[in-house]
């Protein structure tokens, strides 16, 4: 059985879990790039019942924005529940409020925009074993995200005998499924390429990954993305600044060379 076979058959049985466990359909994760883009077609060829949630960074480029509200749009009218969560806080608030810039160890930033929604829900999600070590190790096919990590269920295996223990519905919190986890980069790019009706226009401009705009974890083009969106390095600093004002004020140390929001911007930028 191919991979597509086998990740419709994911969606299929996680749709069934998600039908019996709490009585909602599928939730899938939709960030407009090219894994979403990918399970959402997938889940589209399968005839299951699902939603898509969308959660708004408030650092995502305009050009994601505005395809994600086109799909959106499109798959409202099939009759498909499309919804977008706007976070508490934006990212500049939140800069401010954590008193620290978001970093590649110290990432707060997801779990404040991105994570926090889905209890008490079976969720879909694009993550892939190919992405990193860490995910390899830590992320499988189906997951039981428990309050105590030491009681989290991860199954790497389709045919893991536990898997029954989500099927008999004793996981009662959040529920995920990453039908991809198997997919490698280039057979992902081969089926969005070929496939997939919807494209965002972030790749035909040059781009690997489309995240929120200065993302710590995309090193290699957040350059990049400053020069074609100077208006996000304009906020950033002015958060910046509002931040050492923050800082200061509750008497918290600062480095030294953390002078102005500028400062802070540079040594961000540059690791």
């Amino acid at each position: 059985m191919d991979k597509e076979k086998i990740a419709i058959e994911r969606l299929k049985t996680a749709a069934e879990m998600s039908e019996s466990c709490y009585n909602k359909p599928l939730m899938l994760t939709y960030s407009g790039g090219k894994d979403s883009e990918v399970m959402t077609e997938l889940a589209l060829r399968s005839g299951i019942n699902f939603e898509l949630s969308h959660h708004h960074t408030t650092v995502d480029a305009p050009q994601t924005v505005y395809h994600i509200r086109k799909v959106f749009k499109e798959l409202e009218a099939k009759g498909i529940k499309c919804t977008i969560d706007y976070p508490e806080k934006t990212m500049w608030e939140l800069i401010v409020h954590k008193c620290i810039p978001p970093t590649r160890k110290i990432r707060w930033c997801c779990a404040a925009l991105k994570e926090s929604k889905g209890n008490h829900r079976m969720v879909a999600t694009g993550v892939r074993w190919d992405e990193s070590v860490k995910r390899k190790k830590t992320r499988g096919i189906y997951e039981d995200m428990h309050s105590n990590k030491e009681k989290k269920i991860v199954l790497m295996n389709d045919n893991d005998d536990r898997r029954k223990l989500f099927e008999r519905c004793q996981i009662q919190a959040k529920t995920i499924v990453n039908p991809l986890i198997d997919f490698t980069n280039d057979e992902i790019w081969d089926f969005y390429n070929n496939e997939c009706k919807y494209r965002n226009p972030l790749y035909d401009m040059g781009f690997k990954r489309v995240g929120c705009i200065g993302c710590p974890m995309a090193s290699k083009t957040r350059l990049m993305e400053f020069e074609l969106f100077p208006q996000y390095k304009e906020m950033y600093i002015r958060a910046f600044d509002r931040m050492l004002e923050h800082r200061k004020e509750k008497g918290l140390e600062t480095r030294l060379e953390w002078k102005t929001g500028q400062d802070v911007f540079d040594w961000w930028v540059n690791g």
